[in-house]
């Protein structure tokens, strides 16, 4: 199988750490030393992840110049959706005109690796020839603005590929889809399901908005990046140095090198833009694997790690030959 198109788009709303020391009186480099993150973005008021799904995956169909009434089958990974029925995919699929079948995954910052696998199991069962896969995510509608530690973390973002068969020695080497459920206290939103209604006490609890127990999960995330990493590399019988470029979930600068240093990966080979936008969650592998096919970063043959963590927990780590 092979990705025949990439696109992205994020919100026109700049919010940069200036800003923020204004709002929290946090000292903008200190955002920047602890995170990586400089700036973010935030979705305007008439937007929802539907309306940055649909401009990523037009970019996308455009630069991969594919009729979008071929697609075949829509795949959209978010935990902001519009609402909660209908589905953002079902929305996405509406706008863009496409005639087929549409779902939504949900699996956090993990959600793109699950739903890239996922497509790419139809292609490589014939049964699909055009997958658009798609992760966005609006956390600045979820993220407490009053949560000094945890909201300067968060932006708003989408990014696409579109899948289609490809020749042998192309696409998905090996992956690991994994889950912990046991850690879900960790990273959550407690309200506004079917456990917890979004009743006038919850809400004044503030427990309809994102919940994150900072420090166990950097140290889980660095963890469960840097094995899963390794894991499929030695899957794939490939060394650190066989890859050309690691695309990580964009959630935290040190999270990252913290676990690529272990793994042996040269920094240099790794791609970063948290600087620019934050964690975007299902947006922001996809968001970061656009920007660097458009770098010139990625050529035919190229070794990508792809690897997305977060709540669930949940975590997806991929090997893929361009």
């Amino acid at each position: 199988m092979q990705i025949i198109g990439t696109g992205s788009y994020v919100p026109d709303a700049v919010i940069t750490n200036d800003h923020l020391q204004h709002r929290f009186g946090r000292a903008p480099q200190s955002i920047a030393r602890l995170t990586g993150i400089r700036e973010r973005r935030h979705a305007l008021a008439h937007q929802a992840t539907s309306d940055l799904c649909a401009e990523a995956a037009r970019n996308c169909l455009e630069q991969a110049a594919v009729d979008p009434r071929d697609i075949d089958l829509l795949l959209i990974a978010t935990v902001t959706p519009d609402q909660s029925c209908p589905s953002a995919a079902c929305l996405v699929q509406d706008r863009l005109g496409l005639i087929c079948g549409a779902v939504d995954l949900s699996a956090g910052c993990a959600g793109f690796m699950y739903a890239l696998v996922t497509g790419a199991a139809y292609i490589a069962a014939g049964a699909s020839d055009l997958a658009l896969v798609i992760g966005g995510d609006c956390m600045s509608r979820v993220v407490d603005p009053h949560d000094v530690k945890t909201y300067p973390l968060f932006g708003d973002g989408a990014g696409a590929v579109l899948l289609s068969p490809g020749r042998p020695e192309q696409g998905l080497l090996r992956y690991r889809l994994g889950s912990e459920g046991s850690g879900a206290e960790l990273l959550g939103r407690p309200a506004c399901g079917s456990r917890l209604p979004p009743t006038c006490a919850a809400l004044a609890e503030g427990q309809h908005y994102l919940q994150m127990q900072g420090q166990g999960v950097f140290a889980w995330a660095a963890a469960i990046l840097c094995d899963s990493i390794q894991e499929v590399l030695r899957e794939s019988h490939l060394r650190p140095e066989d890859i050309d470029l690691c695309v990580p979930h964009q959630a935290n600068v040190k999270i990252i090198n913290a676990a690529i240093d272990v793994v042996g990966i040269p920094r240099e080979r790794v791609y970063y833009n948290l600087d620019r936008y934050g964690n975007t969650s299902a947006g922001s592998v996809p968001l970061a694997l656009d920007e660097a096919r458009a770098d010139g970063l990625i050529q035919p043959g190229h070794h990508i790690v792809l690897s997305g963590f977060g709540a669930g927990l949940a975590w997806g780590t991929a090997v893929w030959r361009w």
